[in-house]
């Protein structure tokens, strides 16, 4: 497929996010507490009402154009096709801060085309901010070209992460945060992976890691911060994925992933 076609699915999906992520916003301003629709990994791993009307309404819109595709979504499993287009969907990433009123969340589509992730958008629907990339052409904030800082030395490295529901997983993750510390910057846990994702692609982050991360968290930032110039990966050889995603502006990528290696932070 040619990368005009994938623009026009990008495209697509950028429609689909935007009416999902209205309807998420519109429905967490009529009330003034989300209530748990279910749990699923653990107690805090929850589900609102919001995710799954979100999803069925972006099922909704890209089968209505495509019908012949699949789609991969958090909430409703996946849907075989015959066109080899599958669409990786989480409608609310960040479900718990959008359950609190936080304004970090976002609603992340990918298309995969033969097993390959080609176009990601990652909308926030507080911000207003869309993010966009089509393999091989770069990566787009609103339209604007991103780009990775060109930050050089890790302790000047503003690094975000993330933790897992378990409580025990947590555990170890808060004593490879204690090790790490000391070396950047400082760190940055915000809540949605998407959004820390394209937070490394625009600049606002010089890395993320975190463990535990499904494909529907990842598929569509790990594209756009490869695309604004990241270093995106697992660790060990590894590929990008549940054990562990990375993703780091190239000058501290190999220094930050050799330590996180080190520290044993795909491991719990």
């Amino acid at each position: 497929m040619q990368s005009a076609d994938v623009t026009n699915l990008v495209d697509l999906a950028v429609g689909a996010a935007h009416e999902a992520g209205a309807l998420a916003r519109e429905r967490r301003q009529a009330v003034s507490r989300m209530t748990v629709a279910a749990t699923k990994s653990t107690p805090t791993d929850v589900v609102t009402e919001s995710d799954t009307a979100a999803e069925q309404l972006i099922r909704d819109r890209l089968l209505g154009a495509r019908p012949g595709d699949a789609v991969f979504g958090e909430e409703g499993g996946h849907s075989s096709g015959e066109s080899g287009v599958v669409w990786v969907v989480d409608p609310i990433d960040g479900t718990v801060n959008y359950l609190y009123g936080i304004p970090q969340y976002a609603v992340s589509i990918a298309v995969q085309i033969d097993g390959v992730v080609q176009g990601g958008v990652v909308h926030n629907p507080e911000s207003g901010e869309t993010w966009t990339a089509v393999r091989g052409s770069g990566a787009f904030l609103d339209g604007s070209p991103i780009y990775t800082t060109q930050c050089s030395e890790l302790s000047l490295a503003l690094v975000g992460t993330g933790f897992g529901y378990d409580a025990s997983r947590r555990v170890r993750q808060g004593a490879i945060l204690a090790e790490l510390i000391s070396v950047v910057r400082d760190i940055r846990r915000a809540g949605a992976a998407a959004l820390d994702l394209c937070a490394v692609a625009t600049g606002r982050l010089d890395a993320y890691y975190e463990r535990g991360l499904k494909p529907w968290d990842l598929a569509a930032g790990a594209l756009i911060a490869s695309e604004a110039g990241a270093v995106v990966s697992g660790l060990r050889g590894e590929e990008a994925g549940e054990r562990l995603t990375f993703a780091a502006t190239p000058k501290i990528a190999e220094e930050l992933r050799d330590l996180l290696e080190r520290l044993g932070a795909d491991q719990d």
